[in-house]
């Protein structure tokens, strides 16, 4: 009866193991995630894979099994930026004005490219269907298309308005977005502000603040670059 016992009673030391496999395997993808967002915002999306594993203290193996393509990795890293640019799309598209709505999730689609150099890079790429990420991207495009129709069918948005009108602003702000960290949101602010206010049609109607200018010189960007 003691060996039948002994046989049903459950091995207490597998479990044991299993919680600290999931764990180190766990740290090694958030360690990865960590560097590589470090270094795509220093050196920009053609970093090596190798540089990235050897900056996280992993094999190259190890981390072409987390990551089996560069886009899969930097999908990842981006995942919550690329994420708040479709909330912020989705919420405005639950707006009633649609000018607000409109003027909203242009602000916040922009704020987030600008809020890191390492994304503003990947958005850009992904924009420009250099990365083969499509997915966030098309609910963004298509999202964005629709605000100006409803925007234009109000009265609100300049009838001559093109959707291609998005991809300057995105290249604009890629531009500021490429500044110092620091002055980099403060800038995209104001040029959005801008040129929010040149793409409406109700211009009797008073031009809303503009954010306060970023401490931006002129010789100090030229000097960088």
């Amino acid at each position: 009866m003691g060996t039948e016992d002994s046989r049903l009673r459950p091995d207490r030391r597998a479990p044991a193991q299993e919680p600290r496999l999931r764990a180190d395997a766990l740290h090694n993808r958030n360690r990865i995630l960590g560097v590589a967002a470090d270094l795509l915002a220093e050196r920009g999306l053609d970093v090596p894979m190798a540089a990235v594993a050897r900056h996280a203290g992993v094999g190259v193996a190890t981390l072409y099994r987390r990551f089996p393509t560069r886009r899969a990795l930097i999908q990842e890293v981006f995942a919550d930026q690329f994420a708040a640019c479709v909330a912020a799309v989705d919420e405005a598209l639950t707006c009633l004005d649609p000018w607000d709505a409109f003027r909203g999730a242009v602000e916040q689609v922009c704020a987030v490219q600008a809020g890191n150099p390492g994304f503003n890079s990947a958005f850009v790429a992904a924009y420009f269907e250099e990365l083969g990420i499509s997915g966030e991207l098309d609910r963004v495009t298509c999202g964005l298309n629709e605000l100006a129709r409803r925007a234009k069918d109000a009265g609100r948005l300049r009838a001559d308005f093109a959707t291609s009108d998005f991809t300057l602003l995105i290249m604009a702000n890629s531009g500021i977005s490429a500044q110092a960290p620091e002055a980099a949101p403060t800038a995209s602010r104001r040029l959005v502000a801008y040129l929010l206010d040149s793409f409406r049609a109700d211009r009797a109607a008073p031009a809303d603040p503009l954010p306060p200018p970023a401490p931006l010189d002129l010789y100090d960007i030229l000097r960088s670059r």
